[in-house]
């Protein structure tokens, strides 16, 4: 977006497609052999985690492409081509090798399990995970169990979360 963000860190491994339209937050980490593909726009927020191996996108053309074989460069409208923009809210994490399909919203907060096939709207704190992703739990469950025991941390957990 064209702001500098000191604290956010992106690999030199991680393959950007359209970087004009991804928008990324501060303190953001993106790291090693990920694919971001931002033609439909993408936008992160502050925090983030995003591990390895990772790909979001914000188009698909596989119908489209079997549908129109040869013929499909050329053509200026494509039926069966899927576009949408992302959203990842602040402070989610994203495990390896997960899958964000174009038209995701993802709440903040969130919790992305490895090797997840994400494709819709997922609330605030969501746990999700599967082929296709689903919520299985939410994330305020295990930081209630690290706020219990550390009380310093909620103060900080507050000014984000509004929890």
């Amino acid at each position: 977006n064209g702001e500098f963000a000191a604290q956010t860190r992106i690999s030199n491994t991680a393959c950007i497609i359209s970087p004009n339209n991804l928008h990324l937050a501060d303190n953001i980490f993106i790291g090693h052999y990920n694919f971001i593909e931002a033609t439909n726009n993408i936008t992160i927020d502050e925090g983030c985690q995003i591990t390895n191996y990772i790909s979001i996108l914000s188009h698909s053309s596989h119908i489209s492409i079997r549908l129109y074989g040869k013929y499909y460069i050329g053509q200026s409208e494509h039926i069966g081509y899927v576009k949408g923009n992302v959203k990842i809210g602040a402070y989610t994490f994203i495990g390896a090798h997960a899958t964000i399909m174009p038209g995701s919203k993802i709440g903040k907060g969130s919790l992305i399990a490895a090797y997840s096939l994400v494709k819709g709207e997922f609330p605030d704190f969501a746990i999700i995970s599967g082929n296709p992703a689903k919520v299985t739990g939410d994330t305020r469950d295990i930081d209630q169990k690290y706020l219990d025991k550390n009380p310093e941390l909620l103060e900080f957990y507050k000014e984000w979360s509004n929890e």
